[in-house]
């Protein structure tokens, strides 16, 4: 069993993940430094220490805009861009260990369209009493809503199954689908906001959104690193688990629920981002091997490091920025495909 739980060897998982938090450390410097007003990486360290520390003399040579820029404009949304990169990719590791599907991502249960669903419905009756939180919490709700409601057609007798858990996703998600499309059918001249939030964005982060959701993807994170060590004794079938002393039944409902509420927290804030809660476990499996501690722990630090550096593409690099949504699906598209190609090979020749 420790041979198992400790494929990769605990000394490379830590030289790993060093590596991967170095990386997104640096990652978080050059997107900080990159756009129309271009910054220093110094000036970025000494900009950060003025103001945590309150002492002016930090950064008194520096202009008070390229202040005003970090501190202001990059700085929340490269947070907030880390932060659904590491909860999307927690949530993907919990789903395809729970679901034994390396086709499984956040989006399997048909969560981001209960959130575009609540969002949409915000957008098009224009809610303000509640001011720029209304489309977030709307799509927080509705991604709540649809995962009971997903919980409760694939549960019978108290127990739940991994291929029912799938197929009430994907009718739920289809359903929901088409009451995005008759929202927008209705939304008649506002249709281009709820298209934008679809796609996916990052330009609307603010430090007040910063703190919630840090704490909800570090709670969740931290939850299904708990139960690392039951995810790794599950993946062996439920009778052997049972026969190991896992309460698969609890355990299950509480992993599936920790990472459902983490991508309905991350949806609410960003929007639609597919893909990234299925490409970061796969590759960060190669690296560290099947044991889910490390893996939670890598693919959080590789998930921040990547969807952080899409966005930075796509505010800095190109003419004009694109949706992160339609970046991170055109990358993600093909990966996709070549994922279930293989599945679909391994079976034939089973």
């Amino acid at each position: 069993m420790e041979r198992m739980a400790h494929p990769a060897g605990g000394g490379r998982v830590m030289v790993i993940g060093a590596v991967l938090a170095c990386l997104l450390i640096l990652t978080i410097i050059i997107s900080a430094g990159m756009g129309f007003v271009r910054i220093h990486p110094v000036d970025i360290l000494r900009i950060i220490a003025s103001s945590l520390s309150g002492n002016a003399e930090f950064s008194a040579h520096i202009e008070k805009t390229a202040s005003y820029v970090l501190m202001d404009v990059r700085l929340p949304r490269i947070l907030t861009a880390a932060l659904v990169g590491a909860g999307l990719a927690v949530a993907g590791v919990v789903y395809q260990g729970i679901l034994l599907n390396p086709l499984a991502d956040p989006y399997t249960l048909g969560i981001s369209s209960g959130a575009a669903f609540g969002a949409s419905l915000a957008l098009l009756i224009n809610i303000t009493a509640l001011g720029q939180v209304s489309t977030p919490l709307f799509a927080f709700v509705g991604a709540v809503a649809t995962l009971f409601v997903v919980m409760r057609l694939s549960s019978f007798h108290g127990q739940i199954s991994a291929q029912t858990l799938i197929l009430a996703g994907v009718i739920i998600g289809a359903v929901l689908s088409a009451g995005i499309s008759l929202l927008k059918y209705l939304a008649d001249e506002q249709v281009g906001v709820i298209v934008f939030w679809l796609m996916g964005s990052f330009a609307a982060s603010a430090w007040p959104g910063v703190p919630p959701l840090a704490v909800g993807v570090a709670a969740g994170a931290a939850i299904a690193f708990f139960y690392g060590r039951d995810l790794n004794i599950m993946s062996l079938g439920r009778r052997s688990s049972d026969t190991l002393g896992v309460e698969t039944a609890k355990i299950r409902v509480i992993l599936l629920v920790t990472a459902s509420l983490v991508t309905a927290l991350c949806v609410a804030v960003s929007g639609v981002i597919g893909f990234i809660g299925l490409i970061i476990p796969h590759l960060m499996r190669f690296l560290v091997g099947p044991d889910n501690r490390g893996l939670i722990v890598a693919s959080a630090l590789a998930g921040a490091a990547l969807l952080l550096a899409a966005d930075t593409i796509t505010r800095a690099a190109l003419p004009v920025e694109v949706p992160i949504g339609v970046l991170t699906a055109l990358i993600g598209g093909p990966f996709f495909a070549l994922i279930f190609r293989r599945k679909l090979k391994a079976r034939t020749y089973e």
